[in-house]
């Protein structure tokens, strides 16, 4: 049958996310676009591979079976993209990498320029994404590999056929406006049960970890804002609206006007990269090790 990658790849992100527009996000697409290769791919196979139910869309029994195959012949493409990259020795092809905000600008920047400058028969093509996305796009295979957030609180769960490598942890800090906690350089989170507070959604890994250490020390954080951008919450800070957490690769992303308390509590997260199965490609590898040395870390194995 006369299939391509793309419509097979749209068929596995189906399976996993359920909706079309959530699929056209994970895999850059639009909607429109998503749907023309499902179409095409029914067309190809001459049956109906999905229904609609409400605003979800499920495998028809016809389409359960080429959404089974479909992640085998990605494999095995990616495979032979990998075993080609070992023929030739030399790092060259396209690599994509997925990234949220915090690597885009102070992670991946210095990466791809030492990238190029070594193995300038390589190309990197790059996908702003949420924090929280990653993981999947690694795992769908939209994307080859992905620096991402772990937290010891909140991990994330484990697709076995990824490989999470470490590259630094950090430590993080109370970020307060000047006037909250005048002469104070040390404080415990309960010291701020009576503050205001900046935080991510309840629902994202870094909103669940920073409750879980509130609550271990004993109290609900009282959340007056809700905001994902670093910059914007740091900016909120700076106005005396409340407080939030920082790491010092966070307060680089804009020049502050805060004070920074050091915690009483250990609370860290630690920055990882992601994976696909085909991570020994030299291209992948190549990538792996810049990242880790820019972390200023060693290159080992994960």
């Amino acid at each position: 049958m006369d299939w391509t990658s793309a419509q097979l790849r749209s068929l596995v992100e189906l399976t996993r996310r359920g909706t079309i527009t959530a699929v056209a996000e994970a895999l850059g697409y639009t909607p429109g676009g998503v749907s023309q290769q499902i179409a095409a791919l029914e067309k190809a196979t001459g049956m109906r591979l999905l229904r609609r139910v409400g605003r979800r869309a499920e495998l028809t029994d016809a389409g359960a079976t080429p959404a089974l195959h479909a992640e085998r012949i990605l494999t095995t493409e990616a495979e032979a993209v990998e075993a080609l990259e070992r023929t030739r020795n030399e790092i060259s092809g396209t690599l994509r990498v997925g990234v949220f905000a915090t690597a885009a600008s102070e992670i991946l920047p210095a990466a791809l320029r030492q990238v190029r400058e070594r193995h300038p028969g390589g190309t990197v093509r790059s996908r702003d994404m949420d924090v929280d996305e990653v993981y999947d796009a690694v795992a769908g295979g939209s994307v080859d590999l992905a620096p991402g957030l772990d937290y010891p609180d909140v991990p994330i769960p484990r697709d076995p056929s990824l490989r999470v490598g470490g590259l630094s942890m950090e430590r993080f800090s109370l970020a307060a406006p000047t006037c909250a906690m005048p002469g104070r350089h040390k404080v415990s989170l309960a010291d701020t049960r009576d503050l205001g507070w900046i935080l991510p959604s309840a629902g994202s890994y870094y909103g669940r970890a920073v409750l879980t250490a509130c609550r271990r020390a004993g109290f609900e954080p009282r959340v007056l804002h809700e905001v994902t951008d670093t910059a914007a919450t740091l900016a909120l800070v700076e106005a005396g609206v409340g407080v939030s957490v920082v790491t010092d690769l966070m307060l680089r992303l804009r020049p502050r006007r805060l004070d920074v308390l050091e915690l009483q509590e250990v609370m860290e997260r630690h920055i990882v990269v992601y994976r696909s199965f085909a991570e020994h490609r030299p291209t992948v590898a190549a990538l792996v090790d810049v990242l880790r040395a820019s972390a200023g870390r060693r290159p080992g194995p994960a």
